[in-house]
């Protein structure tokens, strides 16, 4: 469903991804782990074409998405749903209105049938009765269910999720997770995740691939990883990454 086929990005003198490859099957969940800056999120902002690589591409469905012409590329963005770290709601807007805007920006369906997919995304994420709040009004853990169900109301066949159980309690954490498994398992949707709570990883993956400074070092089950031989890897799953020997692994290449 997805290919990462040899992508490299930089920001002036930073190169954040270098000859990344990546495949994603249809209806998998992908859960990208790494330490903070090395370049999880720049790789989902490739996926959906908000980042253009420096070189390789990005297929989606078969599509090369930077080769696309805007009315092309918006086409396929309508089958993806995004959940940014922060829920990225609109404040003066209540939760309904969030969720609705979407559709009524992108659709032409009837409002019945808005209306009908606003209180299934809600459902979904167990905010039943929400709809006439706004952002303000809700908890931490609130605002993020409600950018996921705001990302699953245009029934998309990719979601992408940067970081999304970050900052919340451990109930809410495992709510999340469990829509993102429900998802693969009901509705057959292609997951790409990328966190760094390896808890949840367990939970949701059915392969996690790891970057460390720009490239995907390894990929694998969730059980692989929890038995990896890898020093980098190893000390990643099971604790924080310390600098010694990420200096090791910089000195072998």
């Amino acid at each position: 469903m997805i290919v990462i086929d040899h992508v490299s990005k930089s920001f002036g003198n930073r190169h954040v991804l270098r000859d990344c490859c990546l495949e994603i099957n249809r209806g998998e969940t992908m859960v990208i782990i790494g330490s903070s800056g090395t370049g999880k999120s720049t790789l989902l902002r490739a996926i959906i074409g908000l980042t253009e690589p420096d070189s390789g591409r990005v297929f989606v469905d078969g599509k090369d998405v930077h080769a696309l012409r805007p009315r092309e590329l918006g086409e396929l963005r309508s089958r993806m749903g995004y959940l940014f770290q922060s829920g990225a709601l609109i404040n003066w807007l209540t939760v309904g209105e969030n969720l609705a805007l979407p559709l009524l920006e992108k659709t032409r369906l009837p409002p019945g049938e808005i209306d009908r997919r606003i209180e299934r995304a809600l459902d979904l994420v167990d905010l039943r009765g929400t709809r006439d709040l706004r952002p303000d009004q809700l908890s931490g853990g609130m605002r993020k269910r409600a950018g996921l169900a705001r990302s699953l109301v245009t029934e998309p066949e990719i979601i992408l999720y940067d970081e999304p159980t970050t900052g919340l309690d451990p109930v809410t954490a495992h709510i999340i997770d469990q829509v993102v498994v429900d998802l693969r398992n009901k509705l057959g949707v292609t997951s790409v995740v990328v966190s760094h709570d390896m808890e949840g990883v367990y939970r949701i993956a059915d392969r996690v691939a790891m970057l460390y400074d720009g490239r995907i070092i390894a990929t694998g089950t969730p059980s692989e990883f929890k038995n990896a031989v890898d020093p980098i890897v190893r000390q990643f799953v099971h604790g924080a990454l310390e600098g010694p020997l990420a200096d090791r692994r910089e000195a072998r290449r």
